[in-house]
């Protein structure tokens, strides 16, 4: 499986600019500092955020950032991450990643892989891959092409990730009334703005569609009202039947990724726990 080039895209439309321009706004306000405050460094030419546990780190866990590929930064999954690498006693890695619609796909995907394959020649520690939302779409096709390439994976922890962009799944029409940060609607608006011209069927972008050969031991978390269930449901099937070990965790009343937004959320921190002892698992090994 090979990426194809990196393609010209077009300016952002008013409205993303302005989302844009407010969560820039809400990071330097410090919105979502944590303590101890994570390195700043670049890996591979990509910047990323760097948390370390309190003490010896036992494995590093590269987290991708979710907003629909155009909006989103390592920031605003500081929390989630400071609080995993305390947790967990791991090293997090949160890549700036290139977005749409200035950079269509497969640039997010491109530097995620650059930053990936950095880690992982580094060895010598069980690297597990994370994504939320379309982060968790990213961090699946990262799985993707680890798998053909020679970086080894001890693990892929999805959290309400979005994995299909078709947009066919008939939860996104079930889960209407009941998901209020995501629908059918803004997911084909943030496909097109994302792709620019290439099929929807594409399996680096649409990772649901594509192979899942050599993947490693899987953890998916969603809520049980999210558009996105089905999208979770579909590749924890496909997993278990090509006899990957996967678990699936449907939370009630969780909203769209709570577990990175905010711990207080309704089955936030009992997601948390779940990923936590996913990683303790393959940590401990």
């Amino acid at each position: 499986m090979t990426i194809p080039p990196d393609r010209v895209g077009h300016p952002a439309p008013a409205d993303l600019a302005a989302r844009r321009e407010g969560l820039e706004q809400a990071k330097a306000a410090g919105l979502w500092r944590c303590e101890p405050e994570p390195e700043q460094l670049e890996i591979d030419g990509i910047g990323c955020l760097r948390f370390s546990p309190p003490g010896l780190s036992l494995g590093v866990v590269l987290h991708v950032h979710g907003g629909a590929f155009r909006i989103g930064c390592p920031e605003v999954v500081a929390p989630f991450a400071a609080a995993l690498a305390a947790r967990c006693g791991v090293t997090v890695v949160c890549p700036t990643y290139r977005l749409a619609p200035e950079h269509p796909f497969p640039a997010g995907l491109r530097d995620c892989l650059a930053v990936l394959g950095a880690l992982g020649n580094a060895g010598g520690q069980p690297l597990i891959l994370s994504g939320d939302s379309a982060g968790g779409g990213i961090a699946t096709s990262l799985a993707a092409l680890a798998s053909e390439g020679s970086v080894p994976l001890a693990g892929l922890a999805l959290l309400s990730p979005w994995l299909d962009l078709t947009v066919e799944s008939a939860s996104y029409a079930a889960n209407a009334t009941t998901d209020p940060l995501f629908s059918a609607e803004a997911a084909r608006e943030a496909a097109a703005l994302y792709l620019q011209g290439v099929g929807v069927d594409e399996p680096l972008a649409s990772p649901l569609l594509g192979s899942i050969k050599g993947f490693p031991t899987t953890f998916i978390a969603v809520g049980a009202g999210e558009v996105l269930l089905d999208d979770a449901r579909s590749l924890h099937k496909r997993l278990r039947d090509a006899g990957v070990p996967s678990r699936l965790e449907t939370v009630r009343d969780m909203e769209h990724v709570a577990v990175t937004r905010d711990r207080a959320l309704p089955g936030a921190a009992q997601t948390f726990e779940a990923l936590a002892a996913f990683i303790d698992t393959i940590v401990s090994d």
